[in-house]
């Protein structure tokens, strides 16, 4: 594996293989190993699982940083969550998009099907006139 450099500002958060993690001051880190990780800004909180698109990058997100038991049943909620969506969706595009995140979070992927949720959640976003319809649906 190659390392990864990430620079991080006071304040940042991140969180580490299911750890939260402060950075007091400026830092430079390197990761040299294979990590679950994610930043502060890629991080939801429960309250803000606030949509149903949402709600499946909460249980994505679980299925990606928490324990060994939290990945499992994160991965099953976001299963039931995906299928769900999917039932009640007339776009073909979020169908595609969760049937691409469901196989990435399945093949252990779990970074790149939070990408693919993120771009179901702008799309969401747009449909529900909670975001302008310029606001497009980016690749990550």
């Amino acid at each position: 594996m190659s390392t990864l450099v990430l620079e991080l500002r006071q304040g940042d958060l991140m969180v580490v293989n299911g750890a939260p993690i402060r950075f007091r001051n400026r830092a430079r880190i390197e990761l040299t190993a294979k990590a679950r990780f994610l930043f502060g800004k890629q991080l939801m909180t429960p309250e803000t699982a606030s949509s149903p698109a949402r709600r499946i990058y909460f249980a994505l997100q679980t299925a990606y940083i928490g324990d060994e038991d939290e990945r499992e049943a994160g991965l099953t909620v976001a299963r039931r969550l995906i299928s769900e969506f999917q039932a009640a969706t007339t776009s073909s595009l979020a169908r595609d998009l969760l049937d691409r995140a469901l196989a990435s979070a399945e093949a252990d992927e779990c970074y790149q099907a939070l990408k693919f949720v993120r771009r179901v959640m702008r799309h969401e976003d747009v449909v529900l006139g909670i975001a302008p319809a310029t606001a497009g649906v980016t690749e990550d």
